[in-house]
């Protein structure tokens, strides 16, 4: 009898440390969904959210709120950070959530930039969690504007700093987070400090240069020596001016690399500080060789299509047509400029003397109007007939154009004229015959 109450009692002592227990999981789990366990360690149970807390890709904790400290927005991070639900902290003061103002009236009207420009400033401030807690925050915030540009609240990635290696781990998550990013990029992209060494690079800058990205850090062009020591002096003086002018630059290069010229869209641009102050300048760079190759092969195609196109053009203005044995015709049509005259007298002299033609019939029905420059064009190409033995026939002078070649002072001696191509063409034909 004695020993089953000694049992019974024991059960109980295992039943009351097992509740006790459970009680103190409980309480620990509450505290960690609160932000931050009291003693500073994670607790019990908690090991799945530290992992996902832990990874780079984990959503940090954004909160906005107005100028007059009214939270606007607050995610389930923040939540898990501080404590508090979004329906709890949407519409309250952020001073009586996390107890503390960590960006004053006075930082947000001197944080002076445009939202395009995605520049970004950094607080920090001792905070609490909704348990009471303490925290140590790292606020990086960006005042918001209006379509005006006026401020109308500010919006900031909180991170919990009070655990240094926690800290350090969510850092170098980031960075790799954003070298993964940069390196699996199609363009070169890299940092420079103030003086020109490479501070961060990816992983195809690295390759154009045939070096480890780790070479490249802390060292400048003229170290690296990967290209001609006059490309490298072109490089940096673009690079000097981008500092100087504190402007983004744009523009296209051509880089002699292993003898062999090799083309670039680059954009080059100074970094900043928190304050606005220069500190460094990046690039992103974009080879476009078998680009510009391409559009040089297209534009030499496209000045032989044109080329053929021009000869097309000038052989079906400037037809010469044989009427019948050594009597030939050329119809002109359109306006005659200084290149279609020469194109007028070679193709009449050529087949002058190709078929032996001692009749040349020029009809001028069809151009638009006779002026200095085509009758000098005209008279010219008649002497040059007349040279080889070929009488030249002018025909479609309209009594305008009779009136004109006339007040012109055209010498037409030599020339036979006539109104119409069909009785210049009787006038060959006759001639022909005899």
């Amino acid at each position: 009898m004695r020993e089953e109450l000694d049992e019974a009692g024991r059960l109980r002592a295992e039943n009351a440390d097992l509740r006790a227990r459970v009680e103190a999981l409980e309480k620990a789990l509450a505290e960690r969904s609160n932000g931050h366990a009291q003693n500073g360690a994670a607790p019990a149970g908690a090991e799945a959210l530290d992992a996902l807390e832990g990874l780079p890709t984990a959503v940090p904790a954004v909160i906005h709120w107005r100028l007059d400290g009214e939270v606007t927005y607050w995610n389930d991070s923040a939540e898990r950070l501080f404590g508090w639900s979004a329906s709890e902290a949407v519409g309250r003061p952020l001073a009586d959530l996390v107890g503390a103002v960590p960006v004053s009236a006075a930082a947000a009207r001197a944080f002076n930039f445009a939202r395009e420009e995605s520049r970004f400033a950094a607080a920090t401030s001792e905070c609490r969690t909704k348990g009471g807690h303490a925290l140590s925050c790292r606020w990086t915030y960006a005042v918001l504007r209006d379509g005006r540009g006026d401020a109308h609240e500010l919006a900031a990635l909180v991170d919990d700093t009070s655990d240094r290696e926690r800290r350090e781990k969510t850092v170098q998550g980031r960075y790799q987070l954003l070298l993964q990013l940069v390196d699996n990029a199609r363009s070169s992209i890299f940092v420079k400090d103030t003086a020109g060494r490479y501070v961060l690079a990816n992983r195809l800058h690295a390759q154009m240069m045939n070096r480890h990205v780790l070479e490249l850090i802390g060292r400048d062009e003229f170290e690296l020596a990967a290209v001609d020591p006059a490309a490298s002096e072109m490089i940096v003086a673009k690079e000097r001016e981008v500092m100087t002018g504190g402007q983004v630059m744009q523009f296209e290069e051509v880089v002699p690399i292993g003898g062999a010229q090799y083309h670039f869209f680059t954009v080059k641009f100074p970094i900043h500080d928190e304050r606005g102050a220069p500190i460094g300048m990046g690039g992103i760079v974009t080879e476009i060789t078998s680009l510009k190759r391409a559009e040089a092969e297209r534009a030499a195609l496209q000045e032989e299509i044109i080329f053929a196109q021009q000869a097309a053009l000038r052989e079906l203005s400037t037809p010469l047509i044989p009427l019948a044995d050594r009597v030939v015709a050329m119809p002109l049509v359109g306006t005659i400029d200084s290149g279609r005259a020469e194109q007028i007298m070679e193709t009449l002299l050529s087949g002058i003397s190709s078929q032996g033609a001692h009749t040349a019939i020029l009809d001028i029905t069809g151009v638009r109007a006779v002026d200095t420059h085509v009758a000098d064009a005209l008279t010219r190409t008649a002497r040059a007939a007349q040279l080889l033995g070929t009488r030249v026939v002018l025909t479609g002078v309209r009594p305008e154009v009779a009136q004109t070649l006339v007040t012109l002072g055209v010498d037409l001696s030599g020339i036979t004229t006539l109104s119409t191509l069909q009785s210049g063409i009787a006038h060959a034909l006759r001639h022909a015959r005899r």
